[in-house]
């Protein structure tokens, strides 16, 4: 879920949070969708994938609800969004700027970090090693 989400008490939750395994709302007024953050491994086919919830405006949000089953979904364009999961392994990761790229239906959407010098933007841009998969693998389970 949504780090904004992680100190409010159950019946906060129950009173102001609509949340489904894709989308999260809180308060009526701040809008999130899950999506896949991936970072291309050195001489793999497939990614390592983050499972990130980012937030959207209401009118991204509410276009992207409207075409959710629809084909057509792909067509929305890159959609900018704040990047709403923390990743402790990183430096801060609240906030990086995102694009949100809707795909096929059934598939989460793919979560474009703005090319900066953040060391996760980095590492989805230039990819990383079956090294580094790892240890993002024991740091994860260290923190977790």
């Amino acid at each position: 879920m949504p780090s904004v989400l992680d100190g409010l008490s159950k019946r906060e939750m129950k009173k102001r949070v609509v949340l489904t395994d894709d989308v999260c709302v809180l308060d009526e007024a701040h809008f999130f969708i899950n999506g896949c953050l991936e970072l291309p491994i050195i001489g793999e086919d497939d990614p390592f994938i983050w499972n990130v919830w980012v937030s959207l405006s209401p009118d991204n949000f509410f276009k992207v609800i409207d075409l959710w089953d629809e084909p057509a979904r792909v067509d929305l364009g890159p959609m900018f969004g704040w990047l709403s999961t923390d990743l402790p392994i990183y430096p801060d990761t609240i906030n990086l700027k995102t694009n949100v790229h809707m795909r096929g239906v059934g598939l989460r959407p793919l979560i474009e970090l703005e090319p900066t010098n953040h060391p996760l933007a980095m590492e989805q841009r230039n990819g990383i090693t079956k090294s580094r998969v790892d240890d993002l693998f024991r740091l994860v389970e260290r923190s977790g």
